[in-house]
């Protein structure tokens, strides 16, 4: 009976609520004439996979077969068998997410509807249940084709947006026939369900996160369910995008929302508990208690020395607190919550540059730079997407893989960009526990959407909810109102005298009721209304446009203020750094490559192994020009040949599939090679007068296997470029800038430590056989070079004109067979280190492309040296007879797991030792004997 269940399944707050999990149920799932066995959470697509109905929608072009699902009704349903009640007891329906358009019923009777995926639901159903008979007690949760949905909503033309985003309903930009769905602003729903440049549009629905059913006793005035919590730590003082004062004491503010009622009187407590099980407040009385029918808010200020900081990973300790928070009332506990939580200030800076910044040379304008704890910091990162087309299946070892990656590569911050979903608390969880802060984005896509009143009511209902939910992570690090928005409605849209409706709309949107739902229920977290922001000329809290946007309003062409977000797709532009853009922060920049055999080889059949396969063209969604879909999917892989073609070997393979091996290798080797160049360019501004404070690349990882921006695969193997970020995101390292057209050689030395570094930069000029070359030093001198780094900055240590009269290399012809390897040695101190440490970093430089340079047979050799403690192989690998540029490691399907260096340069005679940490093994250890090694060299071979 399900009043046993419910009984049996009380929670340990308060004898008086009960709870089940509705994941427990039996569901089925039916549509038409199609019935399967359902599960919550879950989605149509996934329960139908399980029950053999369709194949795995991301193999092939399952996302073409399965299409049909989009577009048809389904419905859960589940039987609550002997559903009884006495009146007495109130019986509530709490659904964390619903996918998108549903329409609940219970017992035959109507329940409500919800139509916003990125909300709570919950529904008073007391009624519903007293009056059930016991054969009628069935839960069902219809859900409509959200494709046939917002398109209906958009042709009514009351809410038509014109929009440079959604020119027409028949799935068409500029004429030509698109893989995405149309109308996306018409619905509260991830975005990218709908298709986007490196996601299949797959329309999914269910009931995607976790629900269910709560009693209270109507009798007792202590019967609550509490259903989502507020803690907001912030400094005395503190308000939203304003560096707090960092002597001041921390408020600690809970704000409990719950379902039921609370006795008068009732108070709040809490209890702090550090790693060591130790308190660190007892049951302490919060203050200023404030409650209503649904909420009971209270503060307690918390001196700072009793709490050690959390710090991003690379800056110090993830100290963490068990803060239990207890609603208490004359006979004792009613609720309790529990929650982690860290002590720490994030502030994204865009005030004014100070007379100080001014004196030490920086730019006029505004800052646009992270602080975490009073600090300036580097952010080094990426952009994530939806790890997977369906959120359901996203599990722990996934993220927890996935953000070891992050971690492992040197990367302290990610952007959660704003046409997926929120993420749900577990994954903060991991992020708080691993250090890696959370950009974290309301869900606007780069697009417009209505401000009708029903849907302006959803935005507060949702932005309240999730700001709510996770604002007491301290891996929260930033809200923004969507992506790219600013810049479109610069670009598009923007009248400073007569707004247009799209600028209407955008500041009604991200610039009054987004930023005002956060300002009301945080103090500890800025705001910007759009990814690319140009900041504000004023802060003012009481006004309904707290931050007055700066828009185009700037003093002159020698001020500075906003942060990049650019891509550009001419190759012969890849290396040019006078063309990458100049600002105080890198939001978004990259291209695409294809990822490994390996991958494909599990996603797709064996004759569709080739880079212009039908199956290949149809994954891919990054299109240029044509007319028709495969026109524009063949100039968009295009651009990555192009890139092989201008910069390496093409590869020329016999073998039909070691020679698509071999493109998709080099594809990743070209993506690597123009990350190295541009986020060593950014990381150089730390130096000049920009002051670039961060760069987040686009995009960490991928969901399914296509040409996308991705630097880890959907299986979680690395690219080339996951191993590069790694290297030049470490804290010290050296990078050699050159312009083509002036032959200016600039090698420059970067650290992103807080404090000064000293060390000395030796530069080894050869041949590609390996054979040394003397090049004139600036002082005659082939002594190192002494170099000094402030904190945060870059330094210029070497400096040349290539080719010159004074720059003659010995035992060389021509810069074609010229090869130059930067070796640098520096001692600097950690943040919130006590001991400084050694930093060792190389690099190497070519004057010539690799495709015209006079490369050599490096002599690859490699050598298995066995296991250390069990889970990591090393491997020997040593050039010959030549220099070896982009050494690559591959392993073989069969085991996951990341090598400790990879895509690296070796000169001749050198020997490296490579780990491969093992996360799963299913070959029972025989996988090392199908690892190979490869460098560019072998683009040159036919075997």
């Amino acid at each position: 009976m399900l009043t046993q269940l419910l009984v049996g399944a009380a929670v340990a707050a308060t004898a008086a609520t009960a709870v089940i999990d509705l994941s427990a149920q039996n569901w089925t799932l039916s549509s038409d004439n199609v019935t399967v066995p359902g599960h919550v959470p879950s989605h149509a697509h996934l329960d139908l996979l399980a029950a053999g109905v369709i194949g795995e929608p991301l193999y092939g072009i399952n996302d073409i077969e399965s299409a049909w699902v989009q577009r048809l009704n389904w419905t859960y349903s589940t039987s609550l068998e002997d559903l009884t009640t006495d009146g007495d007891t109130a019986i509530w329906l709490v659904f964390d997410g619903l996918d998108t358009f549903a329409y609940i019923e219970l017992c035959g009777q109507p329940v409500g509807n919800a139509d916003n995926q990125f909300r709570q639901w919950y529904f008073d159903v007391s009624n519903i249940v007293q009056a059930c008979n016991a054969s009628e007690s069935i839960l069902s949760v219809n859900f409509g084709s959200a494709t046939k949905i917002v398109a209906a909503i958009a042709e009514h033309g009351d809410l038509n947006i014109e929009s440079f985003f959604n020119k027409a309903l028949l799935n068409t930009i500029d004429g030509a026939p698109t893989e995405e769905f149309c109308c996306k602003e018409y619905m509260r729903k991830q975005q990218s369900d709908f298709g986007w440049d490196w996601a299949p549009k797959i329309g999914p629905a269910g009931i995607w996160q976790p629900a269910r059913l709560v009693q209270l006793e109507k009798t007792n005035a202590a019967s609550v369910y509490i259903r989502n919590t507020l803690v907001d730590i912030y400094r005395k003082g503190q308000m939203n995008n304003i560096p707090p004062d960092q002597s001041q004491p921390f408020v600690f503010n809970v704000s409990i929302d719950f379902i039921g009622s609370l006795p008068n009187g009732s108070s709040l407590q809490l209890t702090l508990i550090d790693a060591q099980d130790n308190p660190i407040v007892d049951s302490k009385a919060l203050e200023d208690i404030y409650a209503s029918d649904e909420t009971i808010t209270g503060i307690i200020t918390i001196d700072p020395d009793l709490v050690n900081l959390w710090w991003p990973v690379g800056l110090g300790d993830q100290n963490l607190y068990h803060a239990i928070i207890d609603i208490v009332g004359d006979n004792g506990p009613i609720a309790t919550v529990s929650k982690t939580v860290g002590f720490r200030t994030i502030v994204l800076n865009l005030l004014n540059i100070t007379d100080s910044q001014l004196a030490a040379g920086v730019q006029p304008g505004s800052n646009w730079h992270f602080e975490v704890n009073g600090y300036e910091f580097y952010a080094k990162g990426s952009n994530l997407v939806p790890p997977d087309a369906f959120w359901p299946r996203v599990n722990e070892t996934k993220i927890r893989n996935l953000f070891d990656a992050v971690v492992t590569s040197n990367q302290n911050m990610l952007r959660v960009w704003s046409s997926g979903t929120y993420l749900p608390d577990w994954i903060y969880d991991i992020a708080d526990e691993m250090g890696i802060l959370l950009w974290s984005e309301f869900e606007f896509s780069d697009t417009e959407y209505p401000t009708n009143a029903s849907y302006m009511d959803e935005y507060i209902a949702e932005a309240t909810y999730q700001v709510r939910r996770v604002n007491h992570h301290p891996s929260l690090a930033l809200w923004a109102g969507g992506n790219e928005l600013e810049a479109i409605i610069l670009y598009f849209y923007f009248d400073a005298r007569d707004p247009g409706q799209i600028q209407r709309m955008y500041e009604e949107i991200q610039q009054k009721t987004l930023i005002q739902a956060l300002y009301a229920n945080s103090r500890s977290i800025s705001y910007i209304p759009s990814s690319t922001y140009n900041g504000f000329l004023r802060l003012n809290f009481s006004s309904d446009m707290p931050q007055l946007p700066r828009y185009k309003n700037t003093s002159g062409a020698d001020y500075l203020y906003a942060n990049t977000d650019t891509y550009n797709y001419n190759v012969d532009q890849a290396f040019s750094v006078s063309t990458y853009p100049v600002g105080r922060f890198a939001t978004e920049f990259g291209f695409q490559s294809m990822p490994s055999v390996y991958s494909w080889q599990q996603s797709v059949p064996a004759d569709q192994l080739s880079v212009f396969s039908d199956m290949v063209i149809h994954r891919n969604r990054h299109y240029g020009g044509g007319i028709t879909i495969r026109d524009q999917s063949i100039s968009g892989i295009n651009q990555m040949t192009a890139g092989v073609e201008a910069w390496y070997p093409v590869p020329n393979m016999t073998d039909p599939i070691a020679n698509f091996s071999s493109w998709c290798w080099t594809t990743q080797v070209f993506q690597a090679d123009y990350y190295t160049s541009e986020l060593s360019f950014y990381r150089r501004g730390a130096g000049l007068p920009n002051r670039n404070m961060g760069s987040l690349y686009w995009q960490l990882e991928d969901l399914w296997t296509a040409p996308t921006w991705a630097s880890v695969e959907a299986d979680g193997r690395w690219k080339v470029l996951m191993y590069r970020a790694k290297d030049i995101y470490q804290p010290v390292v050296a990078h050699s800038f050159y312009n083509t057209s002036t032959g200016d050689l600039e090698v420059w030395a970067m650290s992103d430590l807080w404090s000064t570094v000293n060390g000395t930069m030796k530069l080894s000029w050869m041949n590609w056989n390996g054979t040394p070359v003397t090049v004139p030093s600036p002082d005659n001198s082939s002594d190192p070079i002494s170099f000094t780094i402030g904190p945060i900055n870059s330094t210029l240590c070497y400096k040349a004109t290539l080719p010159t009269s004074s720059f003659t290399p010995k035992n060389s012809t021509d810069l074609a067979n010229l090869v130059l390897k930067v070796d640098i040695s520096a001692t600097g101190q950690p943040p919130n280190s006590a001991a400084k440490r050694a930093y060792i970093h190389t690099s190497y430089f070519h004057p010539a492309s690799l495709q015209d340079a006079k490369l050599q047979d490096p002599g690859l050799t490699l050598m298995s040296s066995g296991v250390d403690n069990g889970a990591n192989y090393e491997f020997a690998v040593t050039a010959c007879t030549g220099v070896a540029a982009w050494v690559w490691l591959d392993h073989p399907l069969g085991v996951q797991g990341t090598f400790s260096d990879n895509g690296f340069w070796l000169s001749r005679g050198e020997t490296k030792k490579v780990q491969f940490a093992v996360k799963n093994d299913w070959t029972e250890g025989t996988w090392v004997d199908g690892v190979t090694v490869r460098s560019i060299w072998n683009n040159t071979l036919s075997g």
